[in-house]
């Protein structure tokens, strides 16, 4: 099977705070996501968007090459929506239970902002990718402190019990 996507993803991601960014906002999608492995080298999760659609990625621990995480290999696959949803019956761990939103960003990117819900209400999380680790990124004033480096903030990590 090809994946639908295989990316080196380079991202940056940051705590939230206010609102703000609310009225910039131009969509938005609910996403269920559950890990179905968390090993040393790679994780599996499978991601149920607005009750129809199931992905299932491979994302590596490290980065691309054995660099920071900052960067990482991904690849996505779409799989049948039952089979996604039976496959969150597999999880190790907790459902995150998040809203996705998308937000203009003034260089051109888009910002993802992701309202938790469920065990993690209150949290609030914005990522951006980017092209290079050392693309400068302008930051709007909602963007708070800096956590890309932080496992603490992970999905893979909020999803672990306790």
């Amino acid at each position: 099977m090809t994946p639908d996507r295989t990316t080196i993803e380079i991202e940056r991601k940051f705590l939230v705070e206010g609102d703000a960014w609310r009225g910039a906002a131009t969509g938005s999608r609910r996403i269920r996501q559950a890990y179905l492995s968390n090993g040393t080298a790679a994780s599996v999760r499978v991601r149920l968007i607005d009750g129809r659609e199931a992905k299932l990625t491979v994302k590596s621990r490290r980065g691309a090459g054995g660099g920071a995480a900052l960067s990482r290999s991904e690849f996505e696959y779409t799989v049948p929506f039952a089979d996604g949803l039976a496959m969150l019956g597999l999880r190790t761990g907790r459902i995150i239970d998040k809203t996705r939103y998308l937000v203009p960003a003034a260089n051109g990117r888009t910002w993802e902002v992701d309202v938790f819900a469920g065990e993690h209400q209150g949290l609030v999380l914005a990522e951006i990718e980017l092209d290079s680790a050392d693309e400068q990124v302008a930051l709007p004033g909602w963007i708070g402190r800096e956590v890309t480096h932080d496992p603490r903030y992970r999905n893979e990590a909020l999803a672990l019990p306790g």
